[in-house]
């Protein structure tokens, strides 16, 4: 028995098969590659020692999932594969739309028509639109405020109606805060394909000499230092989560969120210093206006994943930034030669 891993080549599922292959797990990728790289592969066998079944198919192909499920016998799946973009989500809704949910009904479809109905679901902090009250909590008011976050909300009400129709299922909706970090290698880690949308690639690239300088987005917020502040978690301990919540999946049917955070705040400038130290590198920087829909603080409430799954963030910040410049600086490139 296999688990099937959608975006498996991508920043958060290459860390997440490299453990599951660890802890004993047969896998299967499935990936179109738009936003991942099929190096990708040759870096995980590099890490595993293991060649990993991948399929190269879009999930929007029916068919093709179809064989998938047939040559394989498959336990579970962790559902990575979608489009994240908050930026393009805005300017491309019915891109982001069709995809993500569509991709996800056919795959829904097709574990039921072959009796597989354990999931893990990749969601985000974006189902908590803009909550201002701190730390989030699963039971916090949900809403979004992009078409990339509606797509992960309204695929959590889809889940949720699916175990309705059928107690059957067994669904764990993973609602991730600011996933930084690479393997310990140095040998996968995020590598944006444009300017970085989020923070981290974007101070490393900096680093490295691909971008002249960081662009702070507001220094007037009602923070310590007047940066934002977010809760940001090592892919490590992201990918941890997963293996927990598939524990949970295989021995328990149901539908449950959880919130994967360490629980603390940093800020943009707390970012910045901490990288400055622990990798002796300077990062210039200007501060520019606000981002139109950031707030000031975000951050988890992790309780509910360390008592019900047994799970918790090991990896402090330094470790985090020192891991993303470790991959930086032996991929300047990211996974291009």
């Amino acid at each position: 028995m296999a688990i099937l891993v959608t975006g498996g080549a991508g920043y958060i599922g290459s860390h997440t098969v490299v453990q599951l292959i660890e802890s004993g797990f047969d896998v299967v990728i499935v990936d179109n590659f738009l936003n991942s790289d099929p190096e990708v592969l040759n870096r995980l066998h590099t890490i595993t020692g293991k060649e990993i079944k991948c399929y190269n198919i879009d999930l929007l192909d029916k068919e093709k999932v179809q064989e998938v499920f047939s040559e394989n016998s498959i336990e579970a799946v962790i559902h990575f594969a979608g489009l994240k973009a908050v930026g393009e989500s805005v300017a491309k809704p019915l891109y982001y739309y069709h995809n993500n949910i569509t991709s996800t009904l056919v795959l829904c479809e097709v574990m039921k028509e072959h009796n597989v109905k354990k999931i893990v679901f990749s969601s985000s902090a974006t189902v908590y639109g803009t909550a201002e009250t701190v730390p989030l909590t699963e039971d916090t008011p949900l809403g979004a405020t992009n078409p990339y976050g509606w797509t992960k909300l309204m695929l959590e009400q889809i889940f949720r109606d699916l175990h309705v129709s059928d107690d059957e299922w067994s669904i764990a909706l993973l609602r991730y805060f600011n996933p930084v970090g690479a393997h310990e290698s140095g040998l996968i880690g995020e590598d944006p394909s444009d300017i970085p949308n989020n923070l981290t690639p974007y101070i490393t690239q900096v680093a490295v000499g691909k971008l002249d300088k960081l662009r702070v987005f507001g220094n007037d917020y009602d923070t310590e230092d007047g940066t934002g502040v977010r809760d940001y978690i090592h892919v490590e301990d992201l990918a941890s989560g997963h293996l927990k919540a598939l524990d949970k999946v295989l021995t328990n049917p149901g539908v449950d969120a959880y919130n994967l955070g360490t629980g603390k705040g940093y800020s943009v400038m707390d970012m910045i210093h901490t990288f400055e130290k622990v990798n002796g590198v300077d990062i210039p920087y200007e501060v520019i206006d606000r981002r139109p829909g950031d707030i000031a603080v975000s951050y988890a409430d992790p309780t509910k994943a360390r008592e019900e799954l047994g799970w918790v963030a090991e990896k402090g910040l330094e470790d985090m930034l020192r891991d993303s410049w470790n991959w930086q600086q032996k991929n300047k490139n990211g996974y291009k030669a």
